[in-house]
């Protein structure tokens, strides 16, 4: 038996979700979370990348070797605007960008299907990490030597005949996983407020968004 809960399921319109412009997404705390996109081929996905790591507000983007770059209409058509909002750097070589990351203090994981990966289930990390995800080319996935250099694999459990998502779904499934532990001011649109991981997660999982036991203090990041 399923148990209903009174509340107002009338969809949002545009100006009741809060949306906000792009210098006040530049001038907003971020997730400390950074997405490599390590020789992602398409400019779809690069481009659907851009809009995920708006949404969550991801740090930024690191694109590397054959991955594209804004300019361009067909990252724009995925991103829809997001690539003007979200930072972003190129790197010709892949180890380079993770060897900036590792030394400006970012934990490094590979998003791959690899021996003595970590299920993304069981996939934690300390509310104050600074985490890198790194995401690999629609064929040949993470390059090994990339992965060589990471802290481990994060792998996403599968139940089909494919085991294979598409990088950017895939990505964002972990990236909203990993976001929703780390401690940092979302939106507070809509009356939201700025919650650590254990805050957020009582407070999503009680009765029609209510109960929480407490609300915590936004924290910011350089």
């Amino acid at each position: 038996m399923h148990q209903y809960i009174d509340t107002n399921m009338k969809k949002l319109t545009i100006e009741e979700m809060g949306r906000i412009s792009v210098a006040e997404f530049k001038a907003a705390a971020k997730a400390p979370l950074i997405l490599v996109s390590d020789n992602v081929r398409s400019l779809n996905n690069i481009g659907s990348f851009f809009r995920t790591a708006d949404a969550f507000r991801l740090q930024g983007i690191w694109l590397c070797g054959i991955s594209g770059t804004p300019p361009s209409a067909e990252i724009h058509k995925t991103a829809l605007g997001a690539e003007d909002s979200v930072e972003w750097r190129y790197f010709e070589n892949t180890l380079d960008a993770v060897s900036h990351l590792k030394a400006d203090g970012y934990e490094v994981w590979a998003l791959e299907q690899a021996h003595d990966s970590v299920k993304l289930e069981n996939f934690s990390v300390s509310p104050d990490a600074r985490i890198a995800l790194v995401v690999g080319n629609e064929i040949k996935g993470v390059s090994q030597n990339v992965i060589d250099e990471c802290s481990g694999c994060i792998e996403i459990p599968q139940y089909g005949t494919k085991h294979s998502l598409n990088v950017s779904v895939a990505a964002g499934i972990t990236l909203y996983n990993i976001v929703k532990q780390l401690n940092y001011c979302a939106s507070e649109s809509r009356s939201q407020t700025c919650l650590g991981y254990a805050e957020r997660s009582q407070y999503y999982s009680g009765q029609a968004l209510i109960n929480t036991s407490r609300k915590g203090e936004a924290l910011t990041y350089n």
